[in-house]
């Protein structure tokens, strides 16, 4: 199949699953075709069978902002009818599917055809989708699309809540490479000594540091368990909280025990340093970041929100506190560190489920089906 995808090309989550997705497409095979504003991060250009359109957008005097939704729209239509794509698939409603449903319109004007599906993230969905500026279009793009799926059944359960969804929504939940995604002893032994000395423990948070991420929430669970386990703490990713919580960091005495490391790309090689991953967030629609642990033998202390119920198992692959509950965590954490078996078991158990449930191999083929039956069906109306 030739796929169009578009998504934000930035270090959340919904960017990170689309490219991951579209590189997983193109090493089975398929023709993939990235269409937004900037390259994916997650993209090296080296990829066989991967090409990326960048969308050009103009500063005319008269726009205050920049349509980029309208050029979008335009250059996916472009790409789709020099390319003949099967399908175009945006990730995230605000304006992706929208542009798409342009896209589509403006070809089925010169007697071309071209479905698309949109998946539905999260904030998408539960914050900016539920803005009363954006609610109207938002659910007119989800149901114009030809397919929707979602990450996870909460997700879907809570779009039909806020929405007045009138079609089917697909759950194919995030996936992680688990061979990309996995420990290796020898390079643990090599890279862990930049973080640690051998009788520390290592702690990790992986994030975009938005308000949502309660990263300030890690810093004072670390601030717990670092006076009783010789410890320290790795983060992972930057954003408008790092300043809050360099500041508690500071406050605490922390400063020469956290290492804040900014964006990373080779988060697989960071993440199978850590003995623990702390994932404190207010909302999260899946915890791609307590996934991408799991696969390296990490295993997460995390909330009881959102989709992760439907990733972690408290006592058995995690553990799964309420949002704000520093001291449980905390107390959770220290409970592990101080048993190697528990720990160890643990471990053991986070990797298992992401090779049993969430590995490539088993959501690709999910993703590559639908793909199937939303072709066959649009070319049936």
């Amino acid at each position: 199949m030739k796929i169009g995808i578009t998504c934000y090309p930035t270090y959340g989550g919904s960017g990170v699953v689309a490219t991951e997705l579209g590189i997983e497409l193109a090493a089975r095979g398929h023709e993939i075709h990235f269409i937004t504003y900037s390259q994916p991060f997650r993209l090296t250009g080296r990829e066989a069978n991967i090409r990326y359109h960048e969308v050009p957008v103009s500063n005319y005097p008269l726009f205050e902002y920049p349509p980029y939704d309208l050029a979008l729209a335009t250059h996916m239509a472009e790409v789709a009818e020099f390319h003949s794509l099967d399908l175009l698939h945006v990730h995230y409603a605000i304006p992706h599917s929208v542009s798409a449903l342009l896209a589509r319109q403006m070809l089925a004007a010169r007697g071309k055809h071209l479905p698309f599906i949109t998946t539905l993230h999260g904030t998408d969905i539960t914050l900016v989708g539920l803005d009363r500026s954006y609610l109207p279009i938002t659910e007119f793009g989800i149901n114009e699309s030809d397919g929707v799926t979602a990450i996870s059944s909460y997700l879907r359960d809570r779009t039909y809540q806020a929405f007045n969804i009138t079609r089917d929504i697909e759950v194919i939940r995030n996936f992680v490479n688990c061979d990309f995604y996995v420990r290796d002893p020898e390079l643990v032994a090599k890279q862990r000594p930049r973080f640690a000395k051998p009788d520390e423990k290592l702690i990790v948070h992986l994030s975009n540091f938005r308000p949502v991420k309660r990263v300030t929430d890690v810093v004072e669970v670390f601030a717990r368990i670092a006076p009783i386990v010789p410890s320290r703490l790795l983060l992972i990713g930057d954003g408008p909280e790092r300043s809050a919580a360099e500041f508690l960091a500071m406050k605490y005495g922390l400063t020469d025990r956290i290492d804040f490391l900014g964006k990373q790309d080779n988060v697989n090689e960071l993440l199978a340093l850590a003995d623990l991953m702390i994932m404190p967030s207010e909302m999260e629609s899946f915890g791609l970041a307590a996934l991408e642990a799991m696969a390296c033998r990490v295993p997460a202390i995390a909330t009881r929100v959102g989709g992760v119920p439907e990733l972690i198992e408290h006592q058995v692959n995690g553990l799964l506190y309420e949002v704000g509950d520093i001291d449980g965590m905390a107390a959770g954490a220290l409970s592990l560190l101080t048993d190697p078996d528990g720990l160890e078991a643990m471990s053991a158990a986070a990797r298992k489920t992401a090779q049993d449930k969430f590995c490539a191999s088993r959501i690709i083929p999910h993703y590559e089906a639908y793909y199937e039956q939303v072709i066959a069906a649009s070319t049936q109306t």
